[in-house]
């Protein structure tokens, strides 16, 4: 089996990263190849940032592996969180960076009385390979609902829709939400390109 690292040292990407490939590939995180740094993330677009963790771990590591980074784009909030999705809590004063519940609780605050909640998950997967850079992006339509709902996922999942769903990604299985998730799409099409090569 193929072996890949994956420029993250995030449980929840891992695990639902090895979900979607399906044993195709072994996927390590950072602690496995001894990276325990934090990466800076410092770019103004995802593509910058998921680009820039993968130059610091080829560099500085020798390997050649895959990043992602995701954005929560909604319409009402003119594209915002989006890059700062993570953080988007602990820059309004609601808590820590990468709190979900603050990051939540902002952003519902934000949206209460707004008619349109109408929103889009964005990953953008850089990879290095024998030294050549590769972009891919995976999108999911939907919408923030005004409360919580499921137990399920990770980060905004509680509170976001996708389009003709009815339930948030929170309320679906794991094997559900890989199917149609951003992080899905775009790791869907990173496996699809490591099958060519």
């Amino acid at each position: 089996m193929r072996e890949i690292v994956m420029a993250t040292n995030n449980a929840h990407k891992l695990q639902e990263v090895r979900q979607i490939l399906g044993g195709r590939f072994q996927v390590k995180g950072l602690a496995e190849i001894g990276c325990h740094e934090d990466i800076p993330e410092t770019a103004s677009t995802l593509e910058g940032n998921a680009l820039q963790k993968v130059r610091y771990v080829h560099e500085h590591y020798g390997v050649d592996c895959f990043a992602d980074d995701t954005g929560l784009e909604v319409e009402a909030l003119h594209g915002a969180p989006g890059v700062f999705t993570a953080r988007f809590g602990q820059m309004n004063g609601y808590g820590e960076s990468h709190d979900a519940e603050a990051n939540i609780r902002c952003l519902l605050d934000r949206l209460q009385g707004a008619d349109n909640r109408r929103a889009r998950f964005r990953t953008a997967v850089a990879l290095i390979l024998d030294g050549r850079e590769h972009l891919f992006e995976g999108i999911v339509e939907g919408e923030i609902l005004p409360a919580k709902s499921g137990n399920g996922g990770f980060g905004y999942d509680p509170v976001f829709s996708p389009e003709g769903r009815g339930v948030s990604f929170a309320e679906m299985n794991a094997e559900e939400k890989n199917a149609i998730s951003h992080r899905g799409r775009a790791i869907e099409r990173l496996a699809a390109f490591l099958a060519t090569i």
